[in-house]
């Protein structure tokens, strides 16, 4: 635990600070003046402000913005801040801020994500106290590494989702588990100063009837990985020989595939049942209990960090920052 005095806000935009434009709400610059007028009496840490460029509905967040944050957060603990705060939408924050604990492995300090459901300074909204109460969070002292914080609660952003798009508790902990937790050192390519290319990661849930033409449309369209997103313990249509093909497919040319769970709790345990050991023959890799948000976002860094294809598979089964806990 570690107590801020130095706070560096990165404002990436969102409903927290948008205002009224000619076709309905829009990110908009000024903050900085508006958070100061109303933080000016209050017991929050010392803060310095910058604003990310360009600000964006976070419906618009993309992995090369995550590497924008990655960039700021390092140069604000350079510049000598002890803690950092991300101001942003709602709508990916769970997955920005699970994509960040990844990207920012081996950090020292705490990086704090809020936002609000509604923009500052309207009735009833939540942005002030949001804000406030990160602040206040990090002065009294946080362990190192990507929180989030809403309505008065810190969660560990790997480990849950946003599963309601209305009121002030928008965010929640999935009780997720399953798959192998083991740890392993950090591999160097993972540190936080290192620098990460983009990648191309894919979203697959198995819906009844679905077959190896899905499947064969996203290995053909040049990703470099694939989220399936499987029902239960990880199962999947065992018995369509041309679905397990392409599998195989994918796993030849280099294409990682990780297995998550479609259920809100639980995980995935591919040996549990035929349908699942059936997929991992054809490659698959288990995801155990993380989320699409951790699973993407876990690809992203270990992919860009130019890891080989044999070290991806164990280091997906591997706890690397809570998220297989």
């Amino acid at each position: 635990m570690q107590s801020a005095n130095n706070v560096m806000v990165l404002y990436t935009g969102g409903t927290i600070g948008m205002q009224a434009s000619a076709n309905g709400l829009a990110p908009a610059s000024g903050f900085e003046a508006r958070m100061r007028a109303q933080l000016a009496n209050q017991p929050v840490p010392a803060w310095r402000f910058r604003e990310m460029s360009p600000l964006i509905d976070s419906a618009n967040m993309t992995p090369a913005y995550w590497q924008q944050l990655r960039t700021a957060v390092v140069e604000a603990i350079d510049e000598g801040c002890d803690a950092v705060l991300v101001l942003h939408g709602t709508d990916t924050l769970a997955y920005s801020a699970a994509a960040m604990s990844f990207q920012l492995l081996g950090l020292s300090a705490p990086v704090v994500f809020t936002g609000s459901m509604l923009p500052a300074g309207v009735p009833d909204s939540d942005a002030w106290e949001n804000v406030s109460g990160a602040l206040a969070a990090l002065g009294e002292g946080l362990v190192p590494g990507v929180h989030l914080f809403f309505h008065g609660m810190l969660m560990a952003p790997t480990r849950c989702a946003k599963i309601r798009s209305f009121g002030r508790n928008p965010f929640a902990a999935l009780q997720r588990q399953g798959g192998v937790a083991r740890a392993e050192s950090l591999p160097t390519p993972l540190d936080y100063r290192q620098p990460k290319a983009l990648a191309t990661v894919g979203v697959l849930p198995l819906v009844p009837g679905i077959g190896a033409a899905q499947l064969d449309s996203l290995i053909g369209s040049g990703i470099q990985a694939l989220v399936l997103e499987c029902y239960g313990s990880g199962t999947g249509p065992s018995d369509n020989p041309e679905f397990l093909a392409s599998l195989r497919k994918a796993r030849d040319h280099g294409i990682v595939v990780v297995a998550i769970t479609q259920c809100h709790e639980g995980g995935v345990e591919l040996d549990v049942y035929e349908a699942g050991s059936r997929l991992r023959e054809a490659g698959v890799v288990s995801g155990g209990g993380m989320t699409r948000e951790t699973a993407f976002g876990k690809l992203q860094a270990l992919i860009g960090a130019g890891l080989p294809f044999e070290r991806i598979g164990p280091l997906l089964e591997a706890n690397l920052c809570g998220e297989l806990d």
